[in-house]
């Protein structure tokens, strides 16, 4: 995460992160043995998950990773009976350029706006879910 600053910048959510990843499934996208992406996912109840934490090094966007990593993400939880999968992100209501990517890779990907969590991190941070249904 430490590698991709852009959007890991604050130290204390980065260790709150790698805490987490040591108890949650988790894919990791290789290129000659070197980790470059990771999503990390989360069961919240029978039908739900969520994409606890993901990225994929700069050097290596555009490459079709993350496309890869979601739809292996994609499988694990509809075999675990995940219908409904979310994802959080900072709103367009902070102008950072970075999540504004990120934002159109979600769309990209088939999720859709679900609601904006104003305050959930902090006012400088406004939260939006994205959700997306897994077809059977």
């Amino acid at each position: 995460m430490r590698a991709i600053p852009q959007w890991f910048g604050m130290e204390d959510a980065i260790v709150k992160y790698t805490e987490a990843i040591d108890q949650l499934p988790t894919i990791l996208a290789k290129v000659d043995d070197q980790v470059v992406g990771f999503m990390s996912l989360k069961q919240h109840g029978p039908a739900s998950g969520e994409l606890y934490v993901l990225g994929v090094l700069a050097d290596f966007h555009r490459q079709g990773i993350g496309r890869r990593m979601l739809e292996r993400a994609e499988q694990w939880a509809r075999s675990n009976g995940i219908r409904f999968l979310q994802v959080k992100t900072v709103s367009e209501d902070n102008p950072d350029p970075n999540y504004a990517l990120t934002r159109y890779w979600y769309e990209a990907m088939g999720f859709e706006r679900l609601e904006i969590f104003p305050t959930l991190w902090d006012e400088w941070n406004p939260c939006l879910q994205y959700i997306k249904y897994l077809a059977p």
